[in-house]
């Protein structure tokens, strides 16, 4: 039974990857020969090389893993080829994957990408939908072409983005639904055709890497729109501002995901810090308050609202 399995090459590096990938090794009837994932970063205060989430998974189960920075090496080719995989699995592997590459899946390459295509193409569909105050997101399982997310849907769920979701909550939710999704698609392709929908790419939005350098918050918005911006920001890069001690130095600021308080009181200008009411921090926006539970100042642990309102800031003056 072992031998008339559906041979399995799956690519993936971060969190999101993982937990799609804990799903296929689930699936009865393939087994995965092979994994490929991102070379070991440096990460850290230290700088060395960290193993991505998908590494340390297929090292636990015992699965062969490859590390290239790209397939432009013949021989890297060719040693997945000598794999003879009828699916290659991909999910956040980092790599637009050369045609080439494509073509050793006997049967299939398909990709899971957490949106709906064609919206959101690209590094961070998850937080670019909550900064962008959408209401709705999902999945889409699509057929691999050499283009960035650009092949045919062969399936798509729709999830609902709640006000209390942040970057982290909904790639949870979306890396479960996203394993789910896959198997349902791998288990309908052995029983019959699947058709696939190509996309509208005139109806295409593309979600780029985030930037610390976006994560600056304007506190001169809608309280609504700040709120967004936070919880797509959490956990990484983090929402932040700049406090000025009395010495003049500026202090970055990150903010944690909170709520939209109460209307803004007359006269007080946008970023002024209100105080701390019911354990949460009162920040000024254009039209209301934003109230957050915790706050990171640079170089400190993260603090409770009472704790740096307080503590630090009496501190610091």
């Amino acid at each position: 039974m072992v031998g008339s399995k559906k041979r399995i090459i799956f690519m993936g590096t971060p969190e999101f990857a993982r937990i799609v990938m804990e799903h296929v090794l689930d699936w009865p009837l393939g087994e995965i020969v092979g994994v490929y994932t991102q070379p070991d970063r440096p990460s850290g205060r230290g700088r060395s090389p960290k193993p991505s989430p998908v590494k340390l998974l297929s090292i636990e189960k015992g699965l062969s893993v490859y590390q290239p920075e790209n397939f432009k090496d013949r021989a890297e080719v060719d040693r997945l080829k000598a794999a003879e995989p009828d699916y290659l699995l991909v999910a956040a592997y980092g790599l637009i994957l050369p045609e080439y590459v494509l073509k050793t899946a006997k049967e299939m390459p398909l990709n899971v990408h957490a949106s709906l295509l064609p919206l959101y193409r690209g590094a961070a569909p998850i937080q670019r939908a909550i900064i962008n105050g959408e209401k709705q997101t999902g999945i889409s399982i699509m057929r691999l072409t050499p283009g960035m997310d650009t092949g045919p849907v062969l399936m798509r769920r729709t999830v609902d983005i709640e006000g209390s979701d942040t970057a982290q909550t909904l790639h949870d939710k979306l890396a479960r639904i996203g394993g789910e999704l896959l198997v349902q698609v791998l288990n309908r392709l052995q029983g019959e055709e699947l058709p696939a929908e190509e996309q509208d790419h005139e109806l295409a939005t593309y979600a780029p890497k985030l930037t610390k350098k976006e994560a600056l918050i304007n506190w001169d918005r809608p309280a609504g729109e700040v709120h967004d911006l936070i919880r797509g920001m959490f956990p990484w890069p983090g929402a932040y501002f700049f406090w000025t001690s009395p010495e003049g130095r500026p202090i970055r600021i990150i903010v944690y995901p909170g709520k939209v308080g109460n209307q803004r009181p007359v006269g007080v200008k946008p970023g002024t810090l209100t105080g701390v009411e019911q354990g949460y921090l009162g920040i000024v926006c254009r039209d209301r308050i934003y109230l957050t539970p915790k706050v990171k100042p640079e170089n400190s642990k993260e603090m409770s609202a009472q704790g740096f309102y307080c503590g630090f800031l009496q501190k610091c003056r």
